[in-house]
């Protein structure tokens, strides 16, 4: 008997490696995701197969992951597009992400409060470091770095495979948003909140800022917040 049939080998299995179709939407979503395919742009299997070094087999079966994420859109007769952002669909994200994260802040204040306040005020020093160097790409990074980890210390499986769908889309719109994306200490100011109130122990205040911190980012991004995201359940207003 071998040491590793003595042992057992339970943990000892093949690395499972990412699938064609899985890496093909992956690449595509990332570059819709950073404006390297525009949004309205349609996406031709042969030009697209050519580009990846793949098969049509395996790009058809990738294309159909990103349209059951919602982020390609396919016309009779005339094939798939990127989404296009309009006010409506951002409105919409908006209502998505602030029901998402609001229930993520809930979940930790039940759970691990101070640890995600401490993990979330590390990426602001990094906003705010990019902040200081006018660094507009290296802030709207860390801006979705932070609301990924937020996401995440909730330990929801659930919420946070729909959460990195959402995202992707806040990306495209973060990126046609950049050449007029404020890049200021209230910007700064709204995640370090955040992230303090964690540590504060007042889940109605988390809440209530985290509905602000969407309906400011809305505006900027639509210019106006109406019918998108609810206000905070009897939560106090940030000051």
């Amino acid at each position: 008997m071998t040491a590793l049939s003595r042992s057992g080998s339970a943990a000892l299995h093949p690395v499972p490696r990412e699938s064609t179709p899985s890496m093909v939407a992956s690449r595509i979503r990332e570059a819709i995701a950073l404006g390297e395919i525009a949004p309205g742009s349609q996406l031709g299997e042969v030009e697209y197969a050519a580009r990846l070094g793949v098969s049509r087999g395996p790009l058809r079966e990738g294309l159909q992951r990103l349209t059951q994420e919602g982020l390609l859109v396919a016309h009779p007769n005339r094939g798939l597009f990127v989404v296009e952002m309009t006010d409506e669909r951002v409105r919409d994200l908006y209502l998505a992400r602030s029901a998402i994260e609001r229930a993520a802040g809930g979940r930790i204040h039940e759970t691990t409060p101070a640890a995600t306040s401490a993990a979330l005020l590390e990426v602001v020093e990094e906003m705010a470091r990019a902040a200081a160097r006018q660094d507009v790409r290296d802030v709207s990074h860390a801006d979705i770095h932070f609301h990924q980890v937020l996401v995440e210390h909730a330990e929801s499986p659930h919420l946070s495979r729909i959460h990195a769908t959402l995202m992707t889309e806040t990306r495209m719109c973060i990126h046609l948003l950049e050449p007029t994306y404020a890049v200021d200490e209230a910007r700064v100011g709204e995640h370090r909140e955040i992230a303090r109130s964690f540590a504060d122990g007042d889940p109605r205040r988390t809440d209530a800022l985290i509905v602000h911190h969407m309906r400011d980012a809305l505006r900027r991004l639509t210019g106006s917040t109406t019918g998108a995201v609810t206000d905070a359940a009897g939560g106090p207003q940030p000051s």
